[in-house]
Parts: C-alpha cells; structure tokens; sequence
C-alpha cells in the first residue's frame, strides 16, 4: 500500500502507563505497513520494551512527516506547541471520551489510520499566539499557546489592574479577576466558561474574555488575527500568566505582555467524514432534550 507519510513519529500521554501498550501496537502496526516509526523520548521512558528509534520533539524536523499523538486533548495541545515551529502535521487518538483535538477512538485507530495513511483525511490548519513578556527593557520570557494565553490573579491576592491596547491603540482599563487572549481553538475551553462565544476553528480571529471584571460592561471582544495585543500590569499582586494551563510565568507590576499571532498554523489531520459540529452537539450536550 502506498502511503502519503513515510516516517510517523508517536507520542503518548506524559507518564501515562496505560497508553504503552496500544502505542506499541500501533507502532507494530505501522511497520507491517512499511511506514518508518520512532517514538517521543519522554514516551519511550514509560515503555518497558522499546524496538523503535527515540528522538525528542525538537529533533523531529526533517526526520519525520506525521506524528500521531495518544492520549487527550492536553497531549495534543502541549505536542502542538512543539512541533508548529517545523510544520508537522498532527493526528490525535484519545485515551478515553471524544475529544475537541483527539477525534480518533483507541478502540479504532488502525483501522482509521490505515485510511488516512492512504490519503483519506481532512486537513485543518488552527492558528496559535505567540506571547512576549517585557520588563522594562528586556524581554524576559516568552512562549507558544494553542489555546489561550490567560492573565489570572493568586489565591490569596485582589482584582488585577491592568491596560489593553490594540495595534497601540488604547482600548480600556480593566479591573478584574484576569483575561482569557484566546484562539478559537480555545474558544470552546476556559474563554467559554468565562462567557467568551464559540468560534469555529477555521476562523482567523483572537478573543479577549474579562474573568469576572469589576465593571459589568466590560464584555468579551474579538479582533481580528493580525492586531497586537499590548497588556500593562498596574497591579499585579501574585499575578501569573499561563499558556495553555501548562506553562507559566509570574508578573510583576509593569510588566507588558504582548500577544500577536505566531507565524504558521499547527496542522491537524482528521479521518474524511469529520464534523467539528458533531463534535460539539456530543462535547456540549446538545443532542440532548432538554
């Protein structure tokens, strides 16, 4: 059988011990079908047996033309934020329920993968932000998101005070718990239980959501991809900020976070037949009577 992928690179859910097993099957079941495999090397510390190359995520470029991500959503975010830098494309298979990113069931995935492997799939391209932080002068920190870059206050602390601009023009002062900057790849995740709208993936917009703002006017706003999103930190008591609730960062007050759109899109793979809207009618209980 010909293939549109010669080299697949797997990767399993971080220090997840149950994800060992279907993995190496899948890799097995690659290889029957002549395609090259190597495994993520923070996977491969999990396996007990493993036949297959390792490399880590940074050294995919060049090497590998697919990779095949198991485990949940999270496994996919952080793995994206990898390898969008070297235009891998990704497929997803989820360890449990249905999944906004990871569409493919473990129970069925050779079967669907050997179809896609033959050309039968659905390309998506999701856009991701790239955020900066500035003290002063100096850039101090930055990093990837695929889902949202969040500005969020401490236990223990009060309302963060803060200023927003758009492509250096003032937009408002704001008050408030934090601020949800989110893709529409994140406008389904933490924006939406902040009363941020859903956006359909395939839009090229960025959604500013208040977390519990001191002024009730102050609604979420969405922007078009290609403004630049300036936040000053008046008041920053034990503030952080996060990318994707997985990496994070504390601030200070001052501190300028600036969020743009990074460069190039993550690529996801889909099996033919993918409905983003059944996806959500079975995520978010539509389909059920009320």
């Amino acid at each position: 059988m010909k293939s549109h992928f010669q080299a697949v690179a797997l990767i399993g859910k971080y220090k997840s011990l149950e994800i060992a097993e279907p993995l190496l099957k899948l890799a097995d079941f690659l290889v029957s079908m002549g395609l090259d495999v190597v495994v993520d090397n923070l996977t491969a510390e999990h396996l007990a047996s493993n036949p297959y190359p390792v490399l880590a995520l940074d050294e995919m470029a060049g090497k590998v033309d697919l990779a095949i991500v198991l485990g949940g959503d999270g496994t996919l975010l952080n793995v994206a934020r990898m390898l969008a830098p070297f235009d891998i494309p990704l497929v997803g298979v989820n360890q449990g329920r249905l999944g906004f990113l990871t569409d493919i069931s473990i129970d069925s995935m050779q079967r669907t993968i050997a179809g896609m492997l033959r050309g039968n799939f659905v390309t998506e391209k999701r856009m991701l932000l790239n955020a900066s932080i500035l003290r002063g002068e100096r850039h101090i920190f930055d990093s990837l998101a695929f889902n949202d870059v969040v500005i969020h206050r401490g236990n223990n602390s009060s309302m963060l005070e803060f200023e927003v601009r758009i492509d250096g023009e003032y937009l408002y002062n704001q008050r408030a718990d934090g601020l949800i900057v989110s893709t529409p790849t994140g406008s389904t995740a933490y924006a939406l239980s902040a009363g941020g709208p859903i956006l359909h993936p395939a839009l090229e917009v960025i959604a500013l959501v208040p977390v519990a703002p001191h002024t009730l006017s102050n609604r979420p706003i969405v922007l078009k991809s290609e403004s630049k999103l300036d936040i000053l930190m008046h008041r920053a008591d034990e503030a952080r900020v996060r990318f994707d609730g997985h990496t994070h960062f504390d601030l200070h007050c001052n501190d300028k976070v600036t969020i743009t759109r990074y460069f190039k899109p993550v690529r996801l793979l889909h099996p033919e037949g993918h409905s983003y809207y059944h996806t959500l009618r079975e995520k978010l209980l539509w389909n059920q009577t009320p």
